[in-house]
């Protein structure tokens, strides 16, 4: 049979003791705590020492507590600071050996160049340049590549002269106005220069990619000759640009000629030269017939 449901004390003087006590300690307890919170509220001060009290009580567990979490935080650190010099380590060994190639490269272009101008006995006495002036701004983010020359009229500027800096050629000018000019970079699809292979003078034609690369395209199609790392110079066939000139440096080979990197890159250059067109030499007059000559 369930018990009832309203249970009562009876005649238990132990039950009732324990009844009367429970309502006696909640009714005492209410009473303390609603006098404990008006007197925080009367004056805040008044328990300022037992809350120093109890803080200096918890005061050693706390800073165990924060040693402990400052171990692990370093010792967390140190292992992820272990496999992060780990791939910087690697990355930069990468880097390092990829600029020693990069460094060798540009040695044997500058030596290969040298040994040209030797050959070919260029003077920098031979061809007085125009003008020199700072290559004010390129594109970037087109398929045309344009320039603008600080040099118009006012320094004797007109279209057709060539552009070129230290390391080599960079286009042409394309238009000229009074204190500035519009160059046609030989990255630009529209740009056709001859050129040949510096060691052989292997003929061929550069047109620009509008990609910042050159493609090579041979004359005498057949067997393609050309190699990676080649550098080819401007040949002077058709007059306008100086024979000899560096031009590029062969990155990839194709069936009928090769995609080049550009020497003289517009967005590291700084100052630039104008040169004179170009023009080939007449032809020697033919020889007059001796006299008694047949």
């Amino acid at each position: 049979m369930a018990p009832p449901a309203n249970r009562r004390s009876g005649f238990s003087r132990r039950a009732q003791y324990t009844t009367f006590f429970h309502y006696a300690a909640g009714v005492l307890g209410a009473v303390v705590g609603l006098a404990l919170l008006v007197v925080s509220i009367v004056n805040p001060g008044a328990f300022s020492m037992l809350r120093g009290a109890a803080a200096d009580v918890t005061e050693a567990p706390a800073q165990a507590s924060s040693g402990g979490r400052r171990i692990g935080k370093d010792f967390l650190g140190e292992i992820g600071g272990f496999f992060q010099t780990g791939r910087e380590r690697v990355r930069l060994e990468r880097e390092l050996a990829e600029a020693k190639v990069r460094l060798a490269k540009a040695q044997a272009t500058e030596d290969e160049n040298r040994r040209l101008k030797g050959l070919l006995g260029l003077r920098q006495d031979d061809n007085q340049p125009v003008a020199y002036a700072r290559l004010v701004s390129s594109t970037g983010a087109s398929v045309r590549r344009f320039a603008t020359l600080g040099a118009g009229a006012d320094k004797g500027v007109v279209k057709g002269m060539p552009i070129r800096s230290q390391l080599g050629l960079l286009g042409r000018v394309l238009e000229v106005g009074a204190s500035s000019s519009r160059v046609l970079l030989i990255t630009d699809t529209e740009s056709v220069v001859p050129v040949r292979r510096a060691k052989d003078g292997i003929p061929a034609f550069a047109q620009g990619h509008g990609d910042g690369t050159i493609r090579i395209r041979l004359v005498n199609l057949g067997l393609n000759p050309l190699r990676k790392g080649d550098v080819m110079v401007t040949s002077g066939s058709g007059g306008l640009y100086r024979p000899g000139t560096p031009l590029a440096v062969i990155t990839e080979l194709l069936r009928d000629g090769a995609v080049a990197r550009v020497l003289s890159n517009p967005s590291d250059t700084d100052y630039v030269m104008v040169e004179r067109t170009w023009a080939p030499p007449p032809p020697p007059p033919p020889s007059e017939p001796q006299p008694g000559a047949q």
